[in-house]
């Protein structure tokens, strides 16, 4: 039997890892992409696909931390840290923890109770545990649009 908490787990891995129905996943968009790819800024006022990468991160971060209880709120530099030197291995680092967050929440998402999925994980934020889990599935593939036309454009300069 299909539960709610193994589809919720398919789109996050879906949309992180291939075969997402839109098109490109976030990781086969950033196959190939080099740290200096990454770091670049081909379209002028545009964050850079490291910067995204970075921002998807906290996403992760914040429902993993709501799912432990902690309701405080993201600051702007948690929402959207810096990059790191302008590394190859940082850059893997990054994709890798991107990569190994998701691992956590799709484990996290498998476990979590299909009754309580209309409840909210704290009491600070009104949302319920389904919408955080979807949203960051959506949150994935707005970026992964956003990285594609990054890389797009990267190509054409």
């Amino acid at each position: 039997m299909i539960t709610e908490p193994n589809r919720l787990d398919e789109q996050l891995r879906r949309a992180l890892e291939g075969e997402a129905w839109h098109g490109p996943s976030v990781l086969e968009l950033l196959d190939g992409v080099s740290a200096a790819q990454a770091a670049g800024h081909p379209i002028a006022g545009a964050h850079s696909i490291w910067e995204l990468v970075l921002h998807l991160v906290s996403d992760y971060e914040l429902v993993l931390r709501r799912l432990a209880g902690d309701g405080h709120p993201m600051t702007a530099a948690e929402d959207w840290p810096a990059c790191p030197a302008l590394t190859e291995e940082n850059w893997r680092a990054t994709v890798e923890e991107l990569t190994r967050l998701n691992t956590r929440l799709r484990q996290a998402v498998r476990d979590f109770p299909a009754e309580r999925l209309d409840v909210p994980l704290v009491s600070e934020v009104p949302y319920t545990a389904y919408t955080q889990f979807i949203g960051v599935t959506q949150h994935n593939l707005y970026h992964a649009g956003q990285i594609a036309l990054l890389k797009r454009a990267g190509a054409a300069t």
